[in-house]
């Protein structure tokens, strides 16, 4: 358990993610990221009198899937309510959502710290709703508001957690899983920066020891992991000062400044009650029989946890690399592609670690933008394997794979980048190297073996890296020491 100052953390999440559907939940609208404003709208996302919804298919299906995922309970009825809150961008005066009797209930997401230490976390419930517009507020001395309703009717689920978390950075690491996990499924693509997943973070504090929950606060709309760990930290920390100060905690909504660095608030703290929840009386309840249950568990793919486990046991690589490998779905696909080229796992591992993600890194690229495939790559190593050309010449010739498609054979067929292993060729650099360093070969023969190392050096110098370093090493060792 950690203290802070006596006191103890408690948090849960409400994580609202959106769903990878080509259209809206409950209209034919399509679903896109930086269209026009207002482009994206029909009468039934902008709420006009007479248009009625219709519920997506497809939006359930993700639902159930992301479910079964945390080992949450599906349930065979369910009900959409309709929320009442008044925004400028929530054009209905209220947002379909799920209230008493949602989707999904319970469930588990586990995840690792920094240190090693597995924690988890119990879900109370998963449901399903619309997401409402977005109202983008203008500074300055002619400060305006402007409203684009293209989000409105955008499917997500909303996960949220018990108050299990006892720090900030068990917050992150915990969305950290999650979001894994929803990427894993094709249920979000979680790119935090397209709001495709945001974060609401309760915190209170209480003495530690005791069972009493303190008075929570709501920090709206988080946006980054970084983001999250940061204003528990800040909130924690206040609300500590405050008590140890004499003060009270109001519960309230806090908008979290990136900028400053701080928490400031918002609004009062909604209750339930608030929103004044009903039945919406234009959808049926949702049925669900247990055939479509059957088939999203059939369809649900290997998981990131498992795919670890099975990488450490299959491949022989180490826990920490299982965990590079699997952080996202497309990278473990492509490692398992470069070692079904026959190429050993290690080094498939470590290519893939270093050139293949530093260079996607340098670029700003994902592993799916990579022009480097899994079969050119592959090659590339087998090329090295069988010492038809230099680790240092592969480098090179990957610099240009990443950078053109280009199979690693055409390149250095193009580049004349392939292996020196003529002896008769070798042999020549060999005695050039010697006769221009006759002082170090003196010293090489007079006990210091550690020139071989300088002599290998000039000569894969002189030939670009090309050389075959076997065979050099062979008529080093013969000129020196025959």
């Amino acid at each position: 358990m950690v203290s802070y100052n006596g006191f103890e953390p408690v948090i849960g999440l409400e994580v609202h993610a959106q769903l990878q559907t080509e259209s809206k939940i409950f209209c034919g609208c399509r679903v896109a990221y930086g269209a026009p404003p207002n482009s994206l709208t029909c009468p039934v996302c902008l709420g006009l009198p007479g248009a009625l919804p219709v519920l997506n298919q497809t939006a359930v299906d993700k639902a159930v899937s992301a479910i079964l995922a945390v080992g949450g309970e599906v349930r065979e009825r369910s009900v959409f309510a309709r929320k009442n809150y008044f925004y400028p961008d929530l054009p209905k005066g209220y947002q379909i959502s799920q209230y008493d009797l949602p989707i999904g209930k319970g469930g588990q997401v586990s995840f690792r710290l920094q240190s090693g230490e597995e924690k988890s976390c119990r879900l109370n419930r998963i449901h399903l709703e619309e997401d409402a517009g977005k109202s983008l507020h203008s500074q300055g001395d002619e400060a305006h508001t402007r409203v684009d309703l293209n989000r409105c009717g955008t499917p997500l689920i909303e996960i949220v957690t018990e108050p299990d978390i006892r720090t900030p950075e068990e917050a992150r690491a915990c969305l950290q899983k999650l979001k894994q996990i929803l990427q894993y499924l094709e249920v979000c693509a979680g790119d935090m920066e397209k709001g495709h997943l945001r974060c609401d973070a309760n915190a209170s504090v209480r003495p530690v020891g005791s069972d009493k929950l303190g008075t929570r606060t709501e920090l709206k709309n988080l946006n980054s992991f970084k983001g999250v760990q940061k204003a528990l930290e800040y909130e924690v920390n206040r609300q500590i000062d405050l008590l140890r100060n004499g003060g009270k905690v109001e519960q309230v909504t806090l908008l979290w400044d990136e900028n400053r660095q701080v928490a400031e608030p918002m609004r009062t703290k909604e209750e339930s009650p608030d929103y004044r929840y009903f039945p919406e009386p234009d959808l049926p309840e949702l049925v669900l029989g247990n055939r479509w249950i059957t088939a999203a568990t059939s369809a649900t793919p290997e998981l990131p946890d498992a795919k670890q486990a099975r990488f450490v046991a299959q491949y022989g690589v180490r826990q920490y690399d299982a965990e590079v490998l699997c952080d996202n779905r497309s990278l473990a696909d492509y490692f398992e592609q470069v070692v079904g080229e026959s190429v050993d796992s290690r080094t498939a591992s470590n290519w893939i670690q270093t050139e293949v993600l530093g260079s996607l890194r340098e670029r700003g690229e994902s592993i799916g933008e990579c022009k480097a495939s899994p079969l050119h790559l592959g090659d590339l190593l087998k090329l090295v394997e069988s010492g038809k050309i230099s680790g240092k010449i592969a480098k090179t010739v990957f610099a240009e794979m990443i950078d053109t498609g280009k199979s690693a054979g055409e390149i250095i067929d193009k580049r004349g980048l392939g292996q020196i292993s003529d002896e008769k060729s070798l042999q020549a650099e060999v005695d050039r190297v010697l006769a221009a360093n006759s002082a170090n070969v003196g010293k090489y023969k007079a006990g210091k073996p550690a020139l071989m190392g300088f002599f290998v050096g000039e000569i894969m110098k002189a030939t670009g890296g090309r050389a075959n370093p076997s065979i050099v090493n062979r008529l080093l060792k013969k000129a020196l020491e025959g």
